[in-house]
């Protein structure tokens, strides 16, 4: 039996997530350590340069059977940030362990979604 896909990250890393666009972010550290927590994949440009860095958070295949989304974090630019989302993942993630309401703060709706009846 396969063990149940935890939750994944999409990172950006274009024009302008992951440049010196965005001095003094280590966007290297960010991506290592991400990516020692579960699947992380590295996109081109998400189309939200406003939220640089932007970091979404997917649900595990179980939570996403449930109804559960991903959940697009902007503005992901301080270590501190970065390790509070790699706690959220580490306890399950989205669909599965609220997010933490420090989150809230990098919250914003993706740019798909921002015009949608």
């Amino acid at each position: 039996m396969t063990p149940p896909t935890p939750s994944r990250v999409t990172l950006c890393r274009d024009c302008c997530c992951g440049t010196p666009k965005l001095p003094g972010v280590d966007h290297e550290a960010q991506t290592t350590r991400l990516q020692s927590l579960v699947p992380t994949r590295i996109s081109t440009c998400l189309d939200a340069c406003d939220q640089a860095n932007v970091v979404v958070v997917h649900p595990s295949s179980a939570a996403r059977a449930t109804g559960a989304r991903p959940v697009w974090l902007g503005l992901v630019n301080d270590p501190e940030a970065t390790e509070d989302i790699a706690t959220w993942i580490l306890s399950g993630g989205p669909g599965t362990t609220p997010m933490p309401p420090i989150l809230d703060l990098y919250l914003f709706t993706p740019p798909s979604r921002r015009n949608s009846p």
